[in-house]
């Protein structure tokens, strides 16, 4: 099966990571010729039952590469690939959980052995090697992303990190070595919550970056918060090639949240 096809996967365990995050492991017979990218940040759909418990995956076209999605459109959500282990047949999909979300509801509460329709991986453009300096900034939901790449980093890359989650119980340990920096803000934080959607624009106004075109700036979280990362890219001009940034889910101006690819 290509790696772009779909495959029904079997939930090995599940893992609280954080009191905020919940890591779902899954593996199985349907695994067989999952073929994992270059990129870190690559993600799968994962297709959930319907209100009645049935499960409309989508099928392979008859180019045996276009997937061809039942109408109407099972739910569905983008995720992460946190890790992908070919050797222990693991894939490794990582849920921020909170109440009243589709993926997080079913994160909670999935058991050994429950299945889970999967679409994907995407496939993703890696990096350019001469960009060996990586600017990473993340939201909570975009940690995933950043743990993965911390853990590929290839040898003589430098990166500086910062991840915006709601407070200290949320950090993870990640694979920080020599040349790479990872900072922490806190929602909890009067300075952090004072900055608003601003607190990653007003980081990376503070870095000191090389000024020699070696920069790789990579973003994804709140699509708000990314505003003035977006702005700030282009008034440094980066452009597609040197910067990737991805709004993961909106924030509506009330209580209520919106999921775009969570």
């Amino acid at each position: 099966m290509p790696a772009t096809g779909i495959r029904e996967l079997e939930v090995l365990r599940r893992e609280v990571v954080t009191p905020r995050m919940v890591r779902v492991v899954l593996g199985g017979p349907g695994l067989a010729g999952f073929a994992s990218t270059t990129a870190p940040d690559e993600h799968v759909k994962l297709v959930f039952p319907d209100a009645d418990g049935t499960t409309r995956p989508p099928v392979l076209g008859d180019d045996g590469e276009t997937l061809v999605w039942p109408r109407p459109f099972p739910e569905n959500r983008e995720y992460t690939i946190r890790r992908f282990d070919e050797a222990a047949g693991e894939v490794w999909i990582d849920f921020v959980v909170h109440p009243g979300g589709l993926a997080s509801d079913w994160a909670q509460q999935a058991e050994r052995g429950e299945s889970l329709w999967v679409a994907g991986p995407r496939p993703s453009d890696p990096v350019p090697p001469e960009l060996d300096h990586h600017v990473l900034l993340a939201d909570h939901t975009a940690l995933p992303a950043v743990a993965r790449w911390l853990e590929e980093l290839r040898d003589g890359v430098d990166a500086q990190v910062a991840v915006l989650v709601p407070d200290a119980a949320e950090e993870q340990d990640l694979a920080v070595r020599p040349g790479v920096s990872v900072v922490w803000l806190h929602l909890d934080d009067p300075d952090v919550a004072a900055a608003g959607d601003d607190v990653l624009g007003r980081h990376l106004d503070a870095l000191d970056l090389p000024g020699d075109g070696r920069v790789f700036l990579w973003a994804a979280g709140e699509a708000g918060v990314l505003k003035p990362v977006r702005r700030w890219a282009r008034a440094h001009g980066f452009a597609r090639g040197t910067c990737d940034i991805a709004g993961y889910w909106r924030k509506e101006r009330t209580t209520a949240v919106r999921t775009t690819r969570r």
